[in-house]
Parts: C-alpha cells; structure tokens; sequence
C-alpha cells in the first residue's frame, strides 16, 4: 500500500474508501466557506502561539520577575513548553469526540476553548497586581489553549478532505496556509507595537493588544463553525466504538510515521516563532527586525503552501517533501553561520526567506499524507495523536531547548544543529516509511 498519493490513481493508504465513496466535488463557494470554518481555528491556535513567543521577553519580566534575565525568560518560555503537555490529552479526548460524535462537534467544542484561555491572557493582571496567582493563571490558560488545539488539526484537516478527496493535497494545505497567515498577523502586531511604543507602554498595556484581537476572532469561528454541514463521508461511515483502542491495536506504525515526518515542520515553525528573541539577544538587532523576518516567512508560507499541495495531489507527496529535507539538511547550518557573520537586518532577511521556502516545500503535502494513513472511522484520533505528540515533544520544547543549548554552551550556531538533527530524523522516517508501508 503507497503512501504517496497520485492524482491520476485518486489512491492513498487508508484512504482508498475516502476516493471511492466520494461525493461529487463541492462548488467554488462552498470550498471557500470550508476553507475558513476550518483554517480559522488553527489559524487561532497558532496565532496565539506566535504572540506568546513574540512577547515571551515582555512577559517574562512582568509574570516571572527574577533578578536572573536569562532565568526569567526561561521560566516564561518553560510555561509555554508545559503547555504542550495538555496536548496529546486533548488529541485523546476530541479526537476520539471526533471519530465518534462528528468533526462539526468537535471543531465547535475546540474553537470555544481556545477563545476562552485566549482572553485568560488578555485579561490576566500581572505579578505585580496579584502575586504567585498571575504565572498560575497563565499556566492554567496555556493549559486550556494546549488541550483544546489538542483536537483542532485532526478535526479540521478530516473534515476537509472528506469533503473533497480528490483535491486533498490542495485542501488540507489550506491548515498550514492558515498559519503563515496568522504569522503575518501577529508579526505585524509585534513590528508595530515595538516600533511605535516606548518600553513602558509597552509593558503597560502594549503586550495585551494581540491576545484582545485574538480573543475577538473566536466567536466569529464559532458563529462560522456552527452553520456548516457534517462531513458527509463521516454521515455514511460506521462509527467505531473505541476509536484509540483500535488505533493502537491495529495501526501503531503508522502514527509512528506521522510523528517522524513532522519532527522537522514543527521544529522550523517554532524555531522561526523564537527568530525575534534569536534576533534581539545572540544578534543584537532591534526587536522589530525579528518581526519584519517573520512577516516575510509569513507572507512565503501563505502564499507558497496551497501551491505546493495542489503540485502534491500530482506527483505525489513524499517525492517533494524528501527534496526539501535534503536541501534543509545541507543549508540551514551554513544559514545560520552567514547571520551570525553579518548580523543585519539584510542578512536576517535572507536566512529566513530561505528556511520558509524550504518548510513551506516541505510541510504543505504534511496533512494530506497523514489524513491518507488512516481509515475514516480513526482518522481524526491518528491524526491528532501523530501531530500533537509530534509538536509537543520537537516544536513546544524548541524555542526552550535552543534557548538553554545557547545559554549551556555559548553557541550561537546551536539552533542550526537542532534543526539539522530534526532534518535528520524525518528524511530517515520518510525513507523507511516508503520502504516498508510500499511493500504492503
């Protein structure tokens, strides 16, 4: 059984029920209406994120006051690493919700919670307001954001390709899309609030502005959410009893290949996420030059990813995304040499562009090649599973590992040997995962 999926075949493994069953393609406005209700949610998820990182030198000062700089950013970027943990919970609890109860449902219940520990943060007064209570509310709304986006991609990612199969590279390209869009957001909040605020206003009330816009692009998803029509693969299917039971028992290897072939996106996401601290601490730039490098991998990201899925649904996917990991292996060391050489804006800008062509190449074809690893009925959970276990262990420890390595050894250069070791890890995933699933 491939796992690459071919166009001119409509065949993928897991999914051959997906292609056959297929319903007739959905016009161009109801694929527009799908695309949002789904990609707003994790645009949500990673739009907070990116804000958190964004401000994680802001927030340390006035959530984790220590004497020690470095140990208070530490503390803020270790919140936002524990934070993960609730995620793999969350892909149990609402991915299985999904596989039995419905995407719709389950899309509706994660966007409400995520809305929620949005505006925790918004609204939470500071260390010096409330005490010990601040960096725990903070924790506990990490926590909620952490275990509702623990079902969020699964959900939505099923719900679109089931909708369209023979498009599915296109479609659920769209996910990721939605997440350069939302790095673009957030960049743009970080570019200006930083350039036009003095440092107390700043840490006045200027950190609080993204999370209130944020806290305000939940309801409209829910609104948006609640007004769209099931998966109709999802109506005719027979629901499984015991989704995760039946995932272990029966397809371990393939959530294994999930988690490896995203060990590499999910590391370049949130390494680009820490560029701004990268920027202003190791390179000694302005704050605002690490925001304008995320605007443009933003922008690339956007732009870039529909194309590649789309090119995927084609030629297939692993055949692009094993080019991309090999070029990532080979240049992002010798990246990172060049913008510590000439630290400048320039040079800032040229290293960042490069990795973002590369993650767009290679993370595009990432949802639909993990939809097409499970059947209907455990999709959603083996989807969830593989991507949150995926993102909790090598992108939510990132900007705190790449952090402590700098601080341990006094090497600029460690985030370019982190991310050739994730590089490393997928291309050999990818290569045992075509050997052996293509031999079944």
């Amino acid at each position: 059984m491939s796992i690459d999926s071919v166009s001119a075949h409509h065949a993928s493994p897991g999914a051959q029920a997906t292609s056959n069953a297929a319903a007739s393609a959905p016009s161009r406005a109801s694929v527009s209406r799908l695309i949002i209700a789904t990609s707003i949610g994790n645009a949500l998820e990673f739009y907070d994120l990116i804000a958190y990182g964004y401000f994680a030198t802001t927030l340390s000062k006035l959530f984790f006051p220590v004497h020690n700089a470095t140990m208070s950013l530490l503390l803020t970027l270790g919140t936002f690493a524990l934070s993960y943990l609730a995620r793999p919970v969350g892909a149990l609890v609402l991915g299985s919700y999904s596989d039995r109860k419905g995407r719709k449902a389950s899309l509706t219940l994660s966007i409400a919670m995520m809305t929620l520990g949005t505006g925790m943060v918004a609204l939470m007064p500071t260390y010096a307001a409330i005490g010990i209570l601040a960096p725990i509310g903070i924790f506990l709304s990490r926590l909620l954001q952490g275990f509702s986006a623990g079902g969020e991609f699964g959900s939505s990612t099923a719900f679109l390709i089931e909708h369209a199969p023979q498009r599915s590279g296109f479609m659920s390209s769209w996910q990721f899309s939605s997440q350069g869009a939302s790095t673009l957001l957030a960049s743009a909040f970080g570019a200006v609030l930083t350039g036009m605020l003095t440092q107390p206003q700043l840490e006045g009330w200027g950190w609080r502005v993204p999370f209130l816009f944020g806290m305000l692009i939940g309801p409209v998803g829910l609104y948006i959410r609640r007004r769209i029509d099931e998966s109709p693969e999802f109506e005719r299917m027979e629901k499984a009893e015991s989704p995760v039971r039946e995932l272990l028992a029966t397809q371990k290897s393939r959530v294994l290949v999930s988690i490896g072939a995203l060990v590499l996106t999910t590391t370049a996401n949130y390494m680009i996420l820490y560029m701004p601290t990268y920027a202003s601490r190791q390179l000694g730039l302005a704050p605002s030059s690490g925001f304008i490098a995320t605007l443009i991998a933003g922008l690339i990201v956007t732009v870039l990813t529909p194309c590649v899925g789309h090119w995927s649904d084609k030629v297939g996917r692993t055949r692009i995304m094993l080019g991309a990991g090999v070029l990532f292996f080979l240049t992002v060391y010798p990246a990172f040499m060049f913008i510590n050489a000439h630290p400048s804006l320039p040079a800032l800008l040229a290293a960042v562009t490069w990795v973002a062509l590369l993650k767009a190449t290679y993370f595009a074809p990432i949802p639909a090649l993990m939809a097409e690893l499970f059947p209907t009925r455990t999709r959603t959970t083996g989807m969830a599973i593989g991507y949150n276990i995926g993102t909790t262990v090598f992108g939510g420890f990132t900007p705190l590992a790449v952090a402590s390595l700098i601080a341990l050894t006094g090497n600029n250069l460690a985030p370019g040997l982190y991310l050739m070791l994730a590089a490393i890890v997928s291309l050999l995933t990818l290569v045992w995962a075509r050997a052996r699933l293509n031999a079944h």
